[in-house]
């Protein structure tokens, strides 16, 4: 059975840095593409980043490129969002989700298995 479970939301200021983590029970996980979706009350779900199977390629949605950055460790079975420079905008829920496939598809209904989201609220 699949689980991912991120970790890391809170509530800061706009401005400061938080950290996420999503933890994946995946015996193959080096062998899967990673993504960061976010999703705000009332809004679509939407891509923040991705990154492949390797880590050799990443990919960022242009509301966030320069201030996130995806990593992951394959020996821990473990993908990392950092995100700097926050801004009340990207208050939302986080969720991190798996697919087995080449590239780093930006539409959430490409992906396969999906976290249950951690919070993050950034206030002004």
């Amino acid at each position: 059975q699949v689980q991912l479970v991120e970790s890391g939301g809170g509530l800061v200021q706009a401005g400061a840095s938080l950290g996420l983590a999503c933890a994946a029970s995946i015996r193959t996980f080096s062998t899967y593409t990673m993504g960061w979706f976010r999703q705000a009350p009332g809004k679509e779900r939407e891509f923040v980043a991705g990154i492949s199977w390797s880590g050799g390629s990443t990919g960022y949605a242009d509301s966030v490129k320069g201030r996130f950055t995806i990593s992951r460790d394959n020996a821990k079975n473990t993908v990392y969002l950092q995100m700097n420079s926050l801004k009340p905008e990207d208050t939302a829920v986080y969720y991190c989700a798996a697919v087995g496939l080449v590239g780093i598809p930006r539409s959430p209904n490409v992906y396969k298995f999906w976290g249950q989201g951690t919070q993050v609220t950034v206030s002004s």
